[in-house]
Order: C-alpha cells, then structure tokens, then sequence
C-alpha cells in the first residue's frame, strides 16, 4: 500500500476560538487510539484536503506531529464537514497499532460490463459500495475488485461472500448480502407502471373534484 504522509501541529486553541483557525487556513483535528491519550492537533487546511481525496477513511495516513520523529499511523475516523458549504470543520485521526488487527470499511470497485446489459436484456442493480473488513494494519486494501463480466444470467447476483480477498483479510459484513445484480428490464417496466395506475388516478380524482366545485364557488360570488 502506498504510504500517504501529512504534517500536523499540536494545538493549543481549543473550544470556540478554533473558529480563529480556520479563518488562517488550519482544520482543529484531534489524534486518539485505545493505547493513545487524546492529543490536539491542527492541520493545513489544503493538505488535510488533498490527502482525504485520496484516501477518504480506508487507508492508513503516516502523521507526523511537530518535530518529532516517530510517524503515528493513523486513519481518519470521522471528518466533519460544514452541511452548506462542505468546508473542513474538524477530523478525528485514530492511531492504529501496526500488531493489533483493526476494523474498517474497504470500498468497492465495479469493473467490466455485464454481457446481459450490452444485450439491452438486463439491468444492473448494485447493493453495497463497500464491505467492512477486519486485518492488520499493514495488510489494509485499499479497494475490492467486482467483476461484472461474471453476471452473464438474469436474476445471476454476486454476493459478498463471492469477493475475493487476500487470507490475511477477513470480510465481516453478511456474505448473503447482494453486492451487485442483473434483474429483468421488464421488471423495472413493471415497478414504473404501478407507480403510474398509483399516482394518476388519485390526481385525475383531485382536478375532477376542483372543476366540479368551481361552478359552485361561481355561483356563491354572484349571489
């Protein structure tokens, strides 16, 4: 796995003058673990940035602190984000101990086509856009390869427990969960006509009813 590096500082602004940070371009972050006592940090607003595009919340991120010397291998837990303009508010950076296996969500990655859909016959349904999987740090993935050139059936599905990953790493969200599958374009037809027989009628019912009081109404503004 490629090593991602970003430089943060300790920090010592903390409560609501961190507001002040953010103005100057620093994001208030924090660095924890079960072995690790709670330490503030903050980081360039720019680099924070760049490397969460990278690597989001799978990939271990070498964090090196001040002047010290000894890299902390982290993951980024939680990023906060302001809901209206998406800026970087704060992010939790978790120490990983490199002998203790550790538990964290692997995207997926959807390759090929299946034959069904260059046929026109079949549509393609995803389930999941990442399993949860529990390994040591150092054999961390950075992504699970889904090859839909394998759904050559209607109705064929690829379930979790079809993934292939390294014996190292173990997958523990459900195998029976449906990862990706090809259904039926009539199918998709079917569900769009009883939306149709569903919402149609009861609008028709509601304009009836409005041209049948208008002249009601008409009649009262003339008396």
């Amino acid at each position: 796995m490629e090593e991602i590096e970003l430089r943060a500082q300790k920090r010592e602004v903390i409560g609501k003058q961190v507001k002040q940070l953010r103005r100057q371009g620093l994001v208030p972050a924090i660095l924890y673990g079960h072995k690790t006592e709670p330490l503030p940090l903050q980081v360039k607003k720019r680099s924070l940035r760049r490397v969460l595009e990278r690597v989001g919340s799978h990939h271990l991120i070498t964090l090196r602190v001040g002047d010290d010397n000894q890299p902390r291998m982290t993951l980024a837990r939680e990023v906060q984000l302001d809901p209206i303009t998406h800026a970087l508010l704060h992010v939790d950076f978790y120490e990983v101990v490199m002998t203790e296996k550790i538990t964290t969500e692997v995207p997926l990655v959807f390759v090929g086509q299946s034959p069904m859909m260059e046929k026109r016959e079949g549509v393609l349904v995803r389930g999941l856009d990442s399993v949860e999987v529990e390994c040591l740090p150092s054999n961390l993935i950075e992504s699970i390869e889904v090859n839909l050139e394998d759904l050559v059936e209607i109705d064929q599905a690829i379930l979790v427990g079809d993934l292939t990953v390294d014996a190292d790493v173990e997958i523990l969200t459900d195998r029976e969960e449906v990862v990706a599958q090809i259904l039926p374009l009539r199918v998709e037809e079917e569900v769009v006509e009883e939306v149709v027989e569903e919402v149609v009628p009861s609008e028709v019912e509601i304009i009836s009813r409005e041209r049948e009081e208008e002249p009601a109404e008409e009649a009262s503004e003339e008396e």
